[in-house]
């Protein structure tokens, strides 16, 4: 009989580190890092930014490794699919479009759509105005959406870029007249920039939820409400224990959430 039990006390501790290894699988997270202030290269070739940083603190709270791997902003949801990594951590808005392909953890920040032009532009109704004009979207992003099915009809040329630093570049050479954008992204990325000298933002605040949803959240994948449950979570934590206002006061003088 002790012979039994010694045997069972050995299988299950040969069993014990499996199941911690198995607990301790990094949480692999996708991410775009082309999209400054929220995603970045430092010099050194790190990925810096508010989405890193955020990603950080919430690997922290729930207490598993993040491992970050990097990917086109269109190639996002794909990789999620077929299991490149285990969420997407990207400045992604949560839109209807996306609730079909993805499951999405609460918001954790909200900004609106907005413009760039050159300095003296004045935009009072857009699809007037903009007709004939080049507006750079980044593919597969809530304003290429936007601008496909509302600009593109009104006789704007839309032109689609793999990144919006791309289309910041075709900005300060002339090639595009404008760009739709995060107003977020648009001014640290661009405005505040020697690139961007001579911009600004122009006309009114894009917000209409059919397009630009209720805020950027974490997409997981179909069905991994497990996942996203636990994420959520650890959002709400870090923005009660003070780690999120931390991070935000890093990048931003205004309150990033919304409300």
């Amino acid at each position: 009989m002790k012979k039994i039990a010694l045997l069972g006390a050995l299988a299950l501790s040969m069993l014990s580190p499996l199941a911690m290894a198995e607990d301790a699988k990094p949480l692999r997270i996708g991410i775009e890092a082309a999209y400054p202030p929220f995603a970045f290269k430092t010099p050194e070739g790190a990925i810096s930014g508010f989405d890193y940083d955020i990603g950080v603190a919430l690997c922290e709270e729930m207490k598993v490794e993040c491992k970050w791997i990097e990917q086109e902003f269109d190639g996002l949801i794909p990789a999620l699919k077929v299991r490149k990594f285990d969420a997407v951590l990207s400045s992604m808005s949560i839109t209807e479009e996306r609730l079909k392909s993805a499951d999405f953890t609460g918001k954790y920040y909200h900004t609106p759509a907005k413009l760039a032009m050159k300095a003296g532009t004045v935009i009072n109704d857009p699809l007037v105005d903009l007709k004939g004009k080049k507006v750079g979207v980044q593919r597969a992003s809530i304003y290429d959406r936007y601008a496909t099915e509302v600009f593109a009809p009104a006789g704007v040329e839309v032109v689609r870029y793999s990144s919006q630093n791309e289309i910041f570049l075709d900005m300060n050479s002339g090639r595009l007249d404008a760009t739709l954008a995060d107003v977020v992204n648009i001014d640290d990325g661009f405005l505040k920039t020697d690139a961007g000298k001579g911009f600004i933002l122009v006309g009114p605040d894009y917000t209409e939820e059919k397009y630009f949803g209720n805020g950027a959240g974490i997409a997981v994948r179909k069905g991994d409400k497990a996942l996203a449950d636990k994420i959520s979570a650890a959002i709400l934590a870090i923005r009660a224990n003070g780690k999120y206002k931390a991070v935000q006061d890093k990048y931003f003088q205004f309150n990033v959430y919304g409300d």
